[in-house]
């Protein structure tokens, strides 16, 4: 998601997604997450960026960044046992498993 700043505070947003996530809480309309509310308050207002900028699995050419999104997320499958050939893509960024050097 890229947010033009000046914008989302003149729009007052965050109390906007805030109104949904209350409603949310008093009457479950909706199911996924906190990616609803965002769809109901910027619905229309959405533009669509290239797909190396959202992958959910991987494309063929250049990824900017891989989305993992619901319950298929590498770090909660690892913990769990439950590895997945796109684990490898998560591996080298895993604080608990990768031994980092620190620059002196």
């Amino acid at each position: 998601m890229v947010i033009d700043l000046s914008r989302w505070r003149e729009g007052e947003y965050t109390a906007r997604i805030e109104e949904w996530m209350a409603m949310q809480k008093r009457m479950r309309i909706y199911e996924l997450g906190s990616l609803p509310p965002f769809l109901l308050v910027f619905a229309g207002l959405i533009k669509p960026v290239n797909h190396r900028w959202n992958q959910h699995d991987l494309h063929p050419g250049p990824v900017s960044l891989l989305h993992w999104s619901g319950k298929g997320k590498p770090w909660a499958r690892l913990d769990a046992g439950r590895p997945c050939p796109l684990d490898a893509l998560w591996s080298p960024y895993d604080l608990l498993q990768t031994p980092f050097a620190l620059d002196s």
